[in-house]
């Protein structure tokens, strides 16, 4: 079994959440995530696909984290 750690995903999600939270958390971006860039849905969407192929068929028991590099 594998699994997909997603960090922080920009979503329509955020929308529902008090714009002062959402702009401290743009603020806080350059030092939490070293990549400082927002996480897109876009921006990892092929990974499910690699794992379901069998491209993949040799790797097992992994967890891929797609955040940025937050967990580092």
């Amino acid at each position: 079994m594998n699994v997909i750690a997603p960090g922080m995903i920009w979503t329509d999600m955020l929308k529902s959440m008090p714009p002062a939270i959402v702009e401290r958390m743009e603020k806080s971006l350059p030092f939490i995530v070293p990549l400082n860039k927002k996480g897109m849905p876009r921006t990892s969407p092929t990974w499910p696909l690699f794992l379901a192929s069998d491209e993949s068929s040799y790797i097992t028991g992994q967890l891929v984290h797609c955040d940025g590099g937050m967990i580092m």
